[in-house]
């Protein structure tokens, strides 16, 4: 379970550093994001491990990798345009 954390959490970094590179003007700040990234990873190593249990490390690494990059999708702004009112809001 040690090893599955810590390839976990180097998952979760690569993948959040993969974001910053590449989606650098639509991220927060890049120490979020890497705390997200890493955050994220684990909780999908918690989560796959705990429904498929031990002796399933490839399924947990892929479990890990999957929700890490869903929580840094969830950081993504919206591309260039800000966001306005509606009229019938007004």
């Amino acid at each position: 379970m040690i090893w599955e954390s810590f390839g976990a959490a180097a998952l979760g970094l690569v993948l959040a550093w993969a974001a910053v590179h590449s989606l650098a003007d639509r991220l927060p700040s890049a120490r979020a994001v890497y705390l997200t990234g890493v955050l994220g990873a684990l909780f999908g190593a918690f989560l796959t491990h705990s429904a498929l249990g031990p002796g399933h490390g490839v399924a947990t690494l892929i479990g890990a990798v999957s929700v890490g990059a869903v929580t840094l999708s969830l950081l993504i702004r919206p591309r260039g345009r800000r966001l306005t009112r509606s009229a019938a809001a007004q």
